[in-house]
């Protein structure tokens, strides 16, 4: 079976105004909670970790290490 870029999580390269798509997909996974983020609601994530967060509130959990 044929799997569509919609079906795998993008491979993305986080910088400090933005992320670039290494391979396709249509979303990530959050580091911490492992919910699904789609690309266009993608607002945070850790350029020194290069990963993703689902929230605002994960994000700064993950950063004071208490994720």
């Amino acid at each position: 079976m044929l799997m569509s870029s919609a079906d795998r999580p993008a491979k993305l390269q986080y910088g400090p105004n933005g992320f670039r798509v290494l391979s396709g997909g249509h979303f990530v996974l959050c580091a911490v909670s492992g919910e699904k983020i789609p690309l266009e609601e993608l607002r945070y994530w850790s350029v020194e970790l290069q990963e993703p967060y689902a929230s605002a509130e994960i994000a700064t959990r993950r950063l004071l290490g208490k994720a």
